[in-house]
């Protein structure tokens, strides 16, 4: 990962791209990056479906995503860009696959500049920062019996039912997207939480999964 700031003027800042689709939010975060003499914002931007891309595009060292909701965050595969992201009440399942993607920290949305700076600066050293709820539910997850395999049903939500039976019907992610009206990365995001809650490795496990377990039919 290119440090800009270092690579530009020899001060050894960790470049900050922030975003978030509220500009009172966005105000708040600038004036956080700004205040702290290790990191210098070098940009900002409206929304983050795309923060990851553009905070790549602009050569960030780190994103710092706030996000509305989880799903606000486009996470199906790693991201190219260490990323912070403030997020209320994230399930560990999201958790899990947001760390596996390259997120390096998760903050709820009201966290102060005491936890902040420091996930940021975590995140561009390459360590997780967690909050500590956001630990503690993962860490139950982690401990918890795998659920039976039956009930399977009951622990996808009912539009990753949907995206199963598409899979099934042989359709590629672009195909799903217009049946759903969504994006390819939504799209990418619900395959990967089917994924997850199945065990399965690839599409086709995956498939093979629901119809052994009745999730869908053929």
């Amino acid at each position: 990962m290119v440090n800009r700031s270092a690579q530009n003027n020899g001060g050894g800042h960790i470049g900050v791209v922030v975003a978030s689709a509220s500009a009172v939010r966005r105000a708040g975060l600038e004036a956080m990056v700004k205040s702290a003499p290790s990191l210098e914002l070098i940009g900002s931007i409206q929304g983050t479906q795309t923060a990851a891309v553009r905070a790549l595009e602009l050569r960030a060292d780190v994103v710092l995503a706030d996000l509305e909701k989880p799903s606000s965050l486009p996470i199906p595969g790693p991201l190219a860009v260490a990323a912070v992201v403030l997020v209320d009440n994230p399930e560990p399942g999201w958790t899990a696959q947001a760390l596996r993607s390259g997120v390096k920290a998760i903050l709820p949305r009201d966290a102060g500049a005491e936890d902040m700076i420091p996930a940021v600066i975590a995140a561009y050293t390459g360590f997780v920062y967690l909050d500590p709820a956001c630990a503690r539910d993962l860490a139950q997850q982690v401990r918890a019996p795998l659920p039976p395999s039956g009930p399977a049903s009951e622990h996808l939500t009912p539009r990753e039912l949907e995206v199963l039976g598409m899979l099934a019907e042989g359709l590629g992610n672009r195909e799903i997207a217009g049946r759903l009206g969504v994006s390819d990365h939504t799209v990418k995001f619900h395959i990967s939480s089917i994924l997850e809650k199945l065990g399965a490795a690839t599409r086709t496990e995956a498939v093979t999964l629901g119809l052994r377990l009745g999730l869908i039919l053929l």
